[in-house]
């Protein structure tokens, strides 16, 4: 039996995928703030879940509690990192500003060395980012996030260009870049190209299970980065 660790499983993606590896064969620990969600998704599988309340923007609490779970599962076979915020912000209020930089880029940042230390010492294992098709560019109205999400995806990279430092070759980096997504992350109105909750945790745990490097979920949205890697500055200016 494989072990592994959602970070934000409390509802939308983290806690779909959670339920995907119990059914698999997976003894998962799930992290999250909300205690009364944990408890729920523990209940509905209590012989493979255990629940560790957290709040990732808090990096000494979040180190407890990595540390706890690789001391109960001792070995770690994947790592999801599914917690987020998301903010339209267009006034540049300070405080979601601040969240979004606690959450996105603080508390992520720390997760992921944590996970490659480890899986550099245990010589195998399988980070997987959710990150978004957000890191492509700039965004006027929520500027954090899309550039949180920028920061994820090339540190992300970095650390897989890292993996070739790692003698046993079986440590993995997966980057799953969403489009709009059907939960509550999806920022806006009026938007297109929605993809199913369903059918987008269906596409990333096939992107997981056959080691992907980059997945865009859902595939079309691949198409969408493209353009968006070539497309002038000005033209996203002029925008609406």
């Amino acid at each position: 039996m494989k072990n592994a660790i959602v970070f934000g499983a409390t509802s939308g993606i983290g806690k779909s995928l959670t339920e995907l590896l119990v059914k698999d064969g997976y003894t998962v620990a799930i992290t999250g703030r909300r205690l009364t969600l944990l408890e729920a998704l523990q209940k509905a599988y209590p012989n493979q879940i255990i629940i560790k309340q957290n709040d990732i923007q808090n990096v000494k609490e979040l180190e407890t509690v990595f540390n706890e779970i690789v001391t109960e599962f001792k070995t770690i076979d994947l790592v999801i990192q599914s917690s987020g915020v998301a903010f339209i912000n267009p006034k540049f209020e300070w405080n979601k500003e601040q969240q979004s930089i606690n959450t996105n880029v603080l508390g992520v940042t720390k997760l992921y060395t944590l996970t490659y230390n480890l899986f550099k010492r245990q010589q195998f294992g399988h980070l997987v980012g959710i990150s978004s098709i957000a890191s492509i560019r700039g965004n006027r109205s929520a500027p954090v996030y899309f550039a949180a999400k920028a920061y994820q995806k090339a540190y992300l990279e970095s650390l897989y260009l890292k993996t070739k430092t790692i003698p046993s070759k079986k440590v993995f980096i997966t980057d799953i870049r969403p489009g709009f997504v059907n939960t509550a992350m999806a920022l806006g109105e009026g938007l297109f190209w929605v993809v199913p909750l369903e059918k987008a945790v269906k596409q990333i745990y096939q992107a997981i299970q056959n080691k992907k490097r980059v997945a865009y979920i859902s595939k079309r949205w691949q198409l969408i980065a493209w353009v968006l890697k070539v497309v002038p500055a000005w033209v996203l200016k002029r925008a609406t």
